[in-house]
């Protein structure tokens, strides 16, 4: 019933149909993440960066109201550059679809829809979590449960360090979310390397991960597997300066109110802003580096 509002690409359907690897991409960091034109020239990399690496790039988003999987040259514009592009959790789908809308996707989004098309690794920036002072707000992004009931495997830097890495890995912990790390036994922090905090597992083969992954879901274990994969040291930026920055954008978010859906996209450029663009250079780089990662996950997975 679902595919009534589906639309993949051809280059996506026909690896599909030779059960070849495919990679998922999502598109919130194209229209709320980064700035015209960055913003579309990392979407076009990181495509170029997982074709590279033997796979087949589906950016997922929603334009006019129809889910597509796998976007054109042109979709990748738009979404950079339209002011009007939603940002896409679970609760919105529907309204987003009903609607006509256009809709960048969130981890939840893209992990859901994913799921529908049959994709099973997903590679983002770092995913959402509980964020700092959640005591009183309650704030605890979608991202989380859905890591919990869906069954993709998504490869991010680590969760956002605008947000609180120990409690999100505790709620991870309580809904049993394996959360692994690449090459390491700490969990990376986003635009640094650590985060003072362990993974649960150390990954240093990703066909070993691969073996993993199908031993979970062919148990019939639900939900997905957190893979950090630490930015590579050369573009590693400095926890003093990076902590400093989180700080100050915290501050101005409280004083002007802001919360919900807009936070983080508020506080991301809000950093950006406040290291001089440093910790957007870091943010493109973990991507591609993330890309690479997911590209050789697919490609071992679809081989296991």
């Amino acid at each position: 019933m679902f595919k009534q509002y589906i639309d993949i690409a051809p280059e996506v359907q026909k690896a599909l149909d030779n059960n070849q690897p495919v990679v998922a991409l999502e598109s919130t960091i194209i229209s709320h993440g980064m700035p015209y034109p960055k913003n579309v020239e990392t979407a076009r990399e990181v495509e170029q960066i997982v074709r590279k690496y033997s796979a087949t790039p589906a950016t997922i988003a929603i334009l006019n109201g129809r889910i597509k999987i796998g976007l054109t040259e042109a979709d990748l514009e738009l979404l950079g550059k339209e002011k009007n592009v939603q940002k896409v959790s679970r609760r919105d789908l529907p309204f987003i679809i009903a609607k006509g809308l256009n809709g960048a996707t969130t981890v939840a989004a893209t992990m859901i829809l994913a799921d529908l098309a049959g994709i099973r690794i997903f590679v983002t920036g770092g995913i959402g979590g509980v964020h700092r002072g959640a005591s009183e707000t309650f704030d605890i992004s979608a991202d989380l449960q859905e890591l919990a009931t869906t069954d993709v495997a998504v490869i991010c830097a680590g969760v956002k360090s605008i947000l609180d890495i120990g409690l999100t890995l505790e709620y991870l912990e309580t809904q049993g979310v394996p959360v692994v790390a690449v090459g390491t036994k700490e969990f990376p922090a986003f635009y640094t390397r650590k985060s003072g905090f362990e993974a649960d597992y150390q990954v240093d083969d990703l066909g070993e991960l691969a073996k993993a992954l199908h031993a979970k879901w062919d148990l019939g274990l639900k939900g997905g597997m957190v893979i950090g994969n630490p930015i590579d040291k050369a573009f590693e930026m400095d926890s003093d300066i990076i902590d400093t920055a989180i700080q100050l954008a915290l501050k101005e978010a409280r004083k002007k109110g802001i919360q919900g859906k807009d936070i983080t996209p508020f506080l991301l450029a809000k950093i950006v802003e406040l290291t001089s663009g440093q910790s957007l250079d870091s943010n493109i780089q973990l991507v591609y580096n993330n890309a690479k990662i997911g590209a050789q996950l697919a490609v071992a997975y679809h081989n296991s």
